[in-house]
């Protein structure tokens, strides 16, 4: 008997769990993801699994919910520019990542997409601040540095979609600079902003 099984409590062992099942998923796919396969790559009893999902693609949504990162704007709201950049590199690095990687593969596949895409919008993306950089803008827009009608469906993909285009049609991640220029030309700009803002509030018609 392996030991692993015995040994393992709590965070570790879901922290394994939840590594298995993206591995799983990635060589498996959607359709044929199973407790069994999960349990076997995981080292753990599939009764282990059954005391805390009730099937294997609440293992995987739970698996994605906590590693997919979050937007943290700065407190103060004092440097947009600085926390957009933030935000594609959490983006970039967490597309890198095995669970990236999974996301991936399951939405390029037309079968495992139909299956899950719409609980991982729900469930995963959406709670977990929606696209990169939506949760930064709307931080700021609340606090009155750009007007919030700016903030577009349009306007909070573009970072992620720039990120996206550059990793497919090159091959290669992004550079911090790449990143700042994505900010710099395309972000701010579609909220009437340049890239010398940081967090400027803008006037008050009224006072």
């Amino acid at each position: 008997m392996n030991n692993s099984r015995t040994r393992r409590r709590g965070e570790e062992l879901i922290a394994a769990i939840h590594a298995a099942v993206i591995e799983e998923v990635m060589e498996v796919g959607v359709g044929r993801l199973t407790m069994d396969g999960i349990g076997k790559r995981a080292a753990t009893a599939r009764t282990t699994l059954y005391r805390r999902w009730s099937d294997p693609i609440e293992v995987l949504l739970d698996a994605l919910y906590h590693a997919h990162p979050v937007e943290e704007p700065s407190p103060g709201a004092d440097d947009l520019r600085g926390d957009l950049i933030r935000a594609l590199r959490l983006m970039r690095d967490w597309m890198l990542s095995p669970a990236g990687h999974a996301v991936a593969s399951i939405l390029t596949d037309p079968v495992s997409a139909s299956k899950i895409s719409e609980e991982l919008v729900d469930r995963v993306f959406a709670v977990r601040g929606g696209t990169f950089t939506n949760t930064v803008l709307r931080h700021y827009a609340e606090r009155g540095h750009f007007p919030a009608e700016l903030l577009t469906p349009v306007v909070a993909d573009i970072g992620e979609a720039l990120v996206t285009k550059r990793l497919i049609d090159t091959r290669t991640p992004p550079s911090d600079a790449d990143l700042a220029d994505m900010v710099d030309q395309a972000i701010l700009p579609a909220i009437g902003l340049g890239p010398d803002v940081r967090g400027r509030r803008r006037p008050d018609p009224e006072a």
